[in-house]
């Protein structure tokens, strides 16, 4: 079984803890209002992205947990992938949240949202909170995200679903569902200017300003075809998509 280690920050201090993950699942449109998720719907929509606007919100893209990484860097095969933050939810014996960034292949989305999400890895910070320590000024957190130095999203973490709701949703429609160690990335939100970033350097962070502390992280994006010399290359894409 995959699993990972993280730092679990309270109150009382910090320790490092290694989580077991049986299931991860990513989210498209997990927020409050509607109207909130229908501007990144049509930032990608102008990427060509058509997504399955008949399957009630939130959508549910079953992903392998191999697909998740601490790790400060990725590889990634052409120029069109980009980051997004998003809460995560880490359930074992009790609730931890974190903030990470779910990297999708823009080109590949085209042709399939889920494959998209499978192929390039969700980057998970390595430091959680106990959810139930803040679960009452939850509504106060914001998480931000840049792309080579530039402010690329800023949003309250109350423009999403609530945690328990996004559990109690995840119940109903998930009957495969484990009753712990699975992993949960809860959809984001448009970018500030309206159109998806591409680069080579993505930070993200989850700020907390009643309890006066911060969960970041930097991640680098790496062409592995840079690799190989450009002769011996082969085509990123040999089919239709």
């Amino acid at each position: 079984m995959f699993s990972f280690e993280a730092k679990v920050v309270t109150k009382q201090g910090s320790v490092s803890q290694r989580f077991p993950v049986k299931r991860m699942y990513n989210l498209g449109s997990a927020t409050r209002e509607a109207s909130v998720a229908v501007h990144h719907q049509e930032e990608v929509a102008r990427a060509g992205v058509t997504i399955a606007l008949h399957i009630p919100a939130p959508r549910i893209y079953p992903i392998d947990a191999f697909a998740m990484t601490t790790e400060d860097s990725i590889g990634v095969h052409g120029l069109r992938t980009s980051g997004e933050v998003e809460i995560v939810l880490v359930m074992t014996d009790r609730l931890y949240v974190g903030v990470g960034s779910d990297h999708t292949d823009r080109d590949l989305e085209r042709g399939s949202i889920v494959w998209s999400k499978q192929v390039n890895p969700n980057i998970l910070a390595p430091t959680l909170w106990d959810f139930e320590e803040i679960a009452g000024h939850w509504d106060d957190c914001v998480m931000r995200s840049r792309v080579d130095g530039r402010l690329y999203q800023d949003v309250g973490v109350n423009a999403f679903l609530s945690p328990h709701d996004i559990l109690k949703i995840m119940k109903e429609r998930v009957p495969g569902l484990p009753a712990r160690d699975f992993v949960i990335f809860c959809s984001t939100i448009v970018a500030l200017d309206k159109e998806l970033g591409f680069g080579q350097r993505w930070q993200f962070e989850m700020e907390d300003p009643v309890l006066g502390r911060k969960i970041s992280h930097t991640y680098q994006v790496e062409q592995l075809f840079d690799e190989i010399a450009e002769p011996y290359r082969v085509p990123l894409v040999t089919g239709k998509l």
